[in-house]
Parts: structure tokens; C-alpha cells; sequence
């Protein structure tokens, strides 16, 4: 066993580890964090393959500004997960639902021609030397990984459902204002003013 397998076996076991722990943990912000370990875990396994351009972008990019306004985000919202959980059993068949039209919705967008990779052959190896590490990034990723690249784009849309839905709720004890209702404000609303007598200070 070399010296890069045994790198990579405890890169993958760690990153398995942190990805079970950013589901199970019960502080969001735990979770938060263990996902941020995921991430830099899953980097060094990327810079194992020599794929460095993808190593830095995760860390920049999802680990440098997307998890810090994650954690910002969830230590803002205060979110009490108790409540949450209440619904479930009501929701869960309307989520199912859902769920499976989703599914059947993505199976036949799959089986059809245009994710075949016949569609979008892969340029020879003279042609791909020639070109730079980008344009052959963006060249797998629009045509043999096309299919990934969707899957990432419909869960980056459920995330932001999600996000809405946590910041566009309902919460006791919270002032939210009326811009409406502040425009058609008077003056007499605001302000009262009350006369009253002078009184001499006793000495």
C-alpha cells in the first residue's frame, strides 16, 4: 500500500464521517461546520487526482464565501428546529408527492437523446492538449457530466426555497414593519404636544 492510498483512505473516511455528522448533528451550526470539514477533506482528495484548479475553487469559493455566509445566515435566524419537526407527519405525503413527480420529471429528461454521449463527443487527445485547463473543465462539464451539473442546479434551487422559507416565517415577539402603513402617517400621530403649568421649585 503506497503512501497516496493510505492519504486517501483517511481523506475519505474523514469526509464520509463529516458528511454523516452534517445530517445527524442537531445545532445547525454544528452541521454547518462539519460540512466545511467535508469540503476541505474533499479538496485534499482532489488535489490527490491533480486536479488542482478544482481543489482551490472548492476552498475559495464554497468554504471562503458561501459557508461564512451560511454560518452568518444560520446564527442570524435563530432557528428553532423543534417546531419544524411538529409538521412533518402532515406535510410528508404533499413532500412525497412532490417528490416523485420530481423524480419521474428527471428520469425522462435523462433517458432522452440529448444527454446521450453521442450527442457531445469528447475531442481527441491532440485537441485537448491544445486547449487551456478551463476550456477542457467547461467542455466535461457541459457534456459528459451535463447530467451532475443539473442535479447541482435543482438542489442549489431547493436550498434557496428552503432559505425563503426560514426567513419568511411567522415569529412571536418580533416588530416587522408596514411600509404602507408608514407612508400614510401624519404628524398628529407622531407627535403630541401637552401645556402644562409652570411650577416654582421649592428651595
Amino acid at each position: 500500500m503506497t503512501f497516496e492510498l493510505i492519504i486517501f483512505y483517511v481523506f475519505a473516511a474523514i469526509m464520509v464521517f463529516a458528511a454523516a455528522r452534517v445530517i445527524t448533528a442537531r445545532n445547525p451550526v454544528h452541521s454547518a461546520l462539519f460540512l466545511v470539514l467535508t469540503f476541505f477533506t474533499c479538496s485534499g482528495i482532489w488535489l490527490l487526482l491533480e486536479a488542482e484548479f478544482l481543489a482551490i475553487v472548492l476552498v475559495v469559493v464554497y468554504v471562503g464565501a458561501v459557508m461564512v455566509l451560511f454560518l452568518f445566515v444560520v446564527m442570524m435566524l435563530d432557528v428553532n428546529v423543534e417546531p419544524l419537526r411538529e409538521g412533518f407527519v402532515k406535510y410528508l405525503p404533499v413532500g412525497l408527492f412532490v417528490g416523485v413527480i420530481m423524480l419521474v420529471e428527471m428520469v425522462f429528461l435523462i433517458t432522452q437523446r440529448y444527454f446521450k454521449n453521442d450527442q457531445y463527443p469528447i475531442p481527441e487527445r491532440a485537441t485537448a492538449e491544445a486547449m487551456s485547463n478551463t476550456e477542457s473543465l467547461g467542455r466535461l462539464l457541459y457534456s459528459e457530466y451535463l447530467f451532475q451539473f443539473e442535479i447541482a442546479a435543482i438542489i442549489l434551487l431547493v436550498a434557496i426555497v428552503a432559505a425563503i422559507a426560514l426567513t419568511m416565517r411567522r415569529r412571536p415577539n418580533t416588530k416587522y414593519q408596514s411600509p404602507s402603513e408608514q407612508v400614510q402617517v401624519r404628524k398628529q400621530d407622531r407627535l403630541r404636544i401637552v401645556q402644562m403649568p409652570s411650577e416654582k421649585r421649592s428651595s
